[in-house]
């Protein structure tokens, strides 16, 4: 059984910060993650999509942030469990905890902190008979690789962001993109919805409104579509069909552990550190509720930082911690006295 002193589970861009605030307190920590890689949804998603509300970055990919959050944690050697389900926790007399995955691995720890997230979500699928017979045969629910997708035919369903977004992307890569939606209106941003309609004019890609997907087509694999607008049937040939509908949340697990939960999501004490009504777990990033919260990646990064320094304090009682700050102390120096701290702050002034 393997030991750490902070077990979190999740390893998305919160959970990997946890790991760096985590490391500067000295403290180790184990990831468990149901994915195959890190950086939760970002990696899994949208990985080449812009996020614009990172502090100190105009713009930065999905893909980018993950890999620099791994850049910035790796001096702290984190350890990984991937592509396994936390499942069971319990909670041991000396106050310890053992997670059990779905695999029967099992990871020991002084601390658990939960950054599952939105938890575990499921694709959206279109109500089509045959649906199930083509996932992974051509039927897609995310858009992983988008290179897989060079030089073929490819439908997109859906009127939201990702519809639009990967219709956008992979109308440079892809022989063809047709974006199918049910209404004219789309419920995506204004600017891809007036790109999608400049690409329409280019034609880049073919947009089919009011429009729905009724009938898959093919032999062991996707070969076309039954479209059917206003009445009118057409069928369309292609090698993928992505139905982009969205996602459903769903905490799978994490709701048999005996935590507090209020619509979908876990109770903590925003007030202190972001502790559950169980001591010693913890709940941070988009898998929390408060009054006030906001599901920004911003905020889970706050809440990872205030939580490190709860456990610091709850596993070393009566050991009192001295703030630093990075640019005085560096990475390295974060295990100090403040008598250091100020000769470097008085070295740095002469």
């Amino acid at each position: 059984m393997k030991e750490t002193d902070i077990i979190i589970i999740g390893a998305g861009p919160t959970g990997l910060f946890a790991v760096f605030e985590a490391g500067l307190l000295r403290l180790k920590c184990h990831l468990i993650d149901t994915l195959p890689q890190p950086g939760g949804q970002l990696a899994e998603l949208y990985p080449k999509k812009p996020i614009f509300d990172i502090p100190g970055y105009p713009s930065v990919g999905a893909g980018e942030l993950v890999d620099n959050l791994m850049e910035q944690i790796k001096q702290f050697q984190p350890e990984f469990t991937l592509s396994e389900t936390a499942e069971h926790i319990d909670k041991l007399d000396d106050g310890t905890f053992i997670v059990t995955t779905n695999k029967g691995t099992q990871i020991k720890g002084k601390a658990v902190a939960i950054a599952g997230g939105l938890g575990t979500f499921e694709p959206r699928k279109p109500e089509l008979q045959n649906i199930a017979d083509y996932e992974e045969k051509g039927v897609e629910y995310f858009v992983r690789n988008p290179e897989q997708y060079a030089g073929k035919r490819v439908v997109i369903a859906g009127g939201g962001d990702s519809a639009l977004d990967w219709s956008i992307y992979l109308a440079n890569i892809a022989k063809s993109v047709t974006l199918v939606h049910r209404r004219n209106e789309f419920r995506g941003a204004l600017d891809s919805v007036e790109k999608v309609k400049e690409l329409k004019n280019e034609g880049k890609i073919n947009l089919i409104t009011p429009c729905e997907v009724i009938e898959i087509k093919g032999n062991g694999k996707v070969e076309s579509l039954i479209l059917e607008k206003e009445g009118v049937r057409q069928e369309v040939e292609t090698d993928y069909f992505i139905p982009l509908f969205g996602l459903t949340p769903k905490l799978g697990p994490i709701a048999d552990w005996g935590l507090e939960i209020e619509k979908n999501a876990i109770k903590v004490n925003n007030a202190l550190d972001y502790q559950t009504n169980i001591e010693g777990i913890y709940a941070i990033g988009d898998i929390n509720t408060y009054p006030g919260k906001l599901k920004l990646i911003l905020c889970g990064f706050h809440e990872a930082t205030l939580m490190c320094q709860s456990i610091y304090n709850r596993l070393n009682p009566g050991k009192k911690y001295v703030l630093k700050y990075t640019t005085v102390a560096g990475v390295d120096g974060f295990d100090g006295s403040r008598k250091e701290a100020e000769k470097a702050v008085v070295k740095s002034i002469e």
